[in-house]
């Protein structure tokens, strides 16, 4: 039996990925977060309540322990937080994640690690490659490339999971993300203004989860983009979205990245090439489509 540490466990991606190692009988769970637990399923794992920048409550956590995988999905993504606040970007996404290497180090443990599309600058006109050279345009990109770089110096055993776009449904209410936050708005009969010259490869949350479980199960190593399949403008996802839902796309309106000053500090297009994924974890995302339906019967079983 494994034993895995998950971080942000409170977090949208981690949730998911407790949800799904804590009912598998080949791990053996534990989940960290800042927060009290809010997830309403707190059977098949163990919670312990960190704050993942005490660094010395952590250390003392860590060697307490014997994990042989830790997921770490806790991470300080907005990137306007990031560029506001950079001492906190830079603690809890590039020191944090040293400090969980050298824990990985000496124990030979296996770190899969989260990370984004923003590492690169969404130039290139086509998708990214794993091997393609980061050149991230915001502190959040230049964060995420920092925290690669300390894994690839380290001699720890890790998986790098890039993704784009995280979508889809959990037990928090107040966990938002583009479909969510489009469906609410369209359903309460509000318009809506929506970026028609960025292009993304949305990732359903759910796929992003069974990717962490596959990168323990290979004992993968390297970097491994992880994403949907399709390439879409944020504009095409929410039309898509109101016609899953029949909901009035005269609600919706389009406007450009930099009206709302987001055209230097997002990529402009960015999708990845999955091939390496496919062929070394067995990962196979969901369509859009489809994954609107199951998170249509997900919010129900949330009565939501």
């Amino acid at each position: 039996m494994k034993k895995i540490l998950v971080t942000g466990s409170n977090g949208f991606l981690g949730q998911k990925v407790v949800d799904l190692l804590a009912g598998d009988d080949r791990y053996e769970v534990t989940a960290i977060s800042k927060g009290s637990n809010r997830n309403p399923n707190q059977a098949g794992y163990v919670f312990e309540q960190i704050d993942l920048l005490d660094h010395t409550k952590l250390t003392d956590f860590l060697s307490s322990h014997s994990f042989d995988t830790i997921v770490h999905t806790a991470a300080m993504t907005s990137v306007e937080a990031c560029e506001v606040d950079k001492a906190a970007c830079q603690l809890i996404n590039v020191d944090l994640v040293q400090t969980l290497a050298s824990y990985c180090e000496k124990n030979q443990a296996q770190l899969v690690h989260l990370s984004t599309d923003f590492v690169f600058d969404g130039k290139k006109g086509s998708p990214y490659h794993e091997q393609d050279l980061p050149n991230p345009q915001s502190e959040y990109g230049k964060s995420k490339h920092a925290s690669e770089q300390v894994l690839a110096q380290s001699s720890c055993k890790y998986a790098i999971l890039r993704t784009i776009l995280v979508y889809g449904i959990n037990a928090d209410p107040n966990r938002s993300n583009l479909v969510l936050w489009a469906k609410g708005k369209l359903i309460q009969k509000e318009a809506i203004k929506v970026v028609n010259d960025q292009w993304r490869m949305p990732t359903f949350v759910d796929d992003l989860a069974y990717a962490c479980q596959l990168a323990i199960e290979r004992d993968a190593q390297g970097i491994f983009h992880i994403s949907g399949a399709e390439l879409m403008s944020i504009n095409e996802a929410v039309y898509a979205i109101a016609d899953y839902w029949q909901l009035d796309k005269s609600l919706i309106s389009e406007i450009s990245a930099a009206s709302i000053g987001q055209a230097d500090n997002r990529p402009r297009l960015t999708g990845f090439d999955l091939s390496k994924s496919k062929n070394e974890l067995g990962y196979v995302p969901t369509s859009f489509v489809e994954s609107l339906a199951i998170i249509d019967r997900q919010s129900k079983e949330l009565g939501r």
